[in-house]
């Protein structure tokens, strides 16, 4: 049997849920959800009806030969491949009302928006709220013994947090955080947030109402996607997800954190 790799730079492979892990999902995800509520409640509410759309758009492809989980480790740029995907979510994004563009803090965001911030001539935020999630595992190279090396055994100990790395209810919080800012700066506009996989996912999965533990490769988040946030003041109304370079997926590498 192959065995399976992580979807992004960040994540373990896990194996399907059982019905046991369904019960812990279940209380992870209500952890996420209040962490959501947290922020929201933190940041108060605003009266209105405008409409405001948050895209949360996935970078690009990572050039990674060595197959790292790289998390959050500095000087991991776009591949060529990386940088049309770029391109096309530009091209996409060239008649949306864009009022604001913002990225995590490391490179294959800022080289995944340079693009669109081009076209539309702003100048790009920093926010450490949107960055790739925390991993125990970052650095290393994946491979079949890093699981069952007895030392990393309890890092592994509850899938549904995750224990080997940040929880979800911290990534759902820190990112609504995040969205909520960038909605208020923008009202009645759209805005762009350049972020990773596993922190769209995790929010998405807040905002549907879906258990936050499940297999990394089951994501509906794919390299250059965007998943939308749409706000008629400050209520969620629709979330929607497409695919503008899924003509190259082909292309892309199959490793850890392509």
């Amino acid at each position: 049997m192959t065995e399976p790799l992580p979807d992004s730079g960040t994540d373990l492979p896990v194996d399907t849920e059982s019905p046991e892990t369904a019960a812990q999902a279940a209380g992870a995800a209500s952890e996420a959800a209040e962490g959501a509520r947290e922020a929201h409640a933190e940041h108060g509410a605003r009266p209105g009806s405008e409409r405001t759309v948050v895209h949360l758009l996935r970078h690009g492809e990572v050039d990674n030969p060595d197959k790292v989980l790289y998390g959050r480790l500095p000087d991991y740029h776009l591949s060529a491949l990386g940088r049309e995907m770029a391109e096309v979510v530009a091209e996409r994004l060239a008649e949306a009302d864009l009022a604001l563009v913002v990225h995590s803090p490391l490179e294959r965001t800022a080289e995944t928006a340079a693009p669109t911030l081009a076209r539309h001539g702003l100048t790009a935020v920093v926010d450490p709220r949107v960055i790739e999630a925390g991993n125990k595992f970052e650095g290393r190279r994946f491979r079949k013994r890093l699981l069952l090396d007895p030392r990393r055994w309890w890092w592994l100990r509850d899938p549904t947090k995750p224990t080997w790395g940040e929880p979800y209810r911290a990534i759902g919080k820190r990112m609504m955080a995040a969205i909520e800012d960038a909605r208020d700066h923008a009202r009645g506009h759209e805005v762009l947030i350049v972020s990773h996989q596993l922190p769209i996912w995790t929010i998405r999965s807040v905002l549907e109402h879906r258990n936050l533990w499940h297999d990394p490769r089951k994501r509906e988040c794919n390299l250059a996607s965007l998943t939308s946030v749409t706000f008629t003041g400050d209520e969620i109304t629709d979330v929607t997800y497409s695919e503008p370079a899924a003509h190259l997926y082909a292309q892309a590498a199959t490793i850890p954190g392509a």
